[in-house]
């Protein structure tokens, strides 16, 4: 199922005692990236030390913005990562995940986390920090690359900030999907990586 739909696509099929089950289903959905255009754009991206953390918050991101209809980015995200998806209006109120960084399946959307692909401090450290607020939300808020996902709370607060030279999913099987969509969200957004980084990336994409 593909985690990311741009234009963001997607058909509720069947009402229910006040909420609809809803099928994301794989229109408008870009085809998957190849091994070999990550590792072009991996090479494409500036090398540079990390920068500092001074003036970081999370404030300086804003999300999640409204995407109508008493919606916001993170239902949105439920409702297209997950299956079998029930909503009450545009709360997500049911359905089933699965995990990319660990495999686990996660059967309420309480006990899903949506994570910053690239993780905002990350972010910050690697350009961002000369944005303004305005392009750091759309960076925050990004449902055209792969930088939104729905994994499970746990695998999210075991990656915190760190990039792949320090934390890897412990689901190998995820690792060439995880360095591709990092790399992607990197290139369009123009972010540096560091020399480790850039060699754990390489090694993950060994893995497609």
């Amino acid at each position: 199922m593909p985690r990311y739909i741009a234009p963001l696509v997607l058909t509720a099929t069947l009402a229910l005692t006040g909420c609809e089950v809803v099928d994301a289903g794989t229109t408008g959905a870009p085809a998957p990236t190849e091994a070999t255009d990550s590792r072009a754009q991996l090479d494409d991206l500036t090398v540079a030390a990390a920068g500092s953390m001074k003036n970081y918050s999370r404030e300086k991101f804003p999300h999640w913005r409204d995407t109508g209809s008493n919606c916001d980015v993170r239902d949105s995200v439920l409702e297209r990562d997950g299956e079998k998806v029930k909503r009450s209006g545009c709360n997500v109120v049911a359905g089933t995940w699965r995990s990319l960084y660990d495999g686990e399946v996660l059967n309420s959307p309480t006990k899903v986390d949506i994570d910053h692909m690239v993780p905002l401090a990350n972010a910050w450290r690697s350009g961002a920090a000369k944005w303004d607020n305005d392009k750091r939300g759309d960076f925050a808020n990004d449902l055209e690359r792969p930088q939104l996902i729905a994994v499970s709370a746990s695998s999210n607060r075991s990656k915190g900030d760190q990039d792949p030279s320090t934390w890897k999913p412990s689901d190998r099987d995820s690792w060439c999907t995880y360095a591709k969509d990092w790399v992607t969200v990197k290139s369009y957004w123009k972010l540096t990586v560091t020399e480790k980084e850039k060699v754990a990336l390489d090694d993950m994409l060994e893995t497609c």
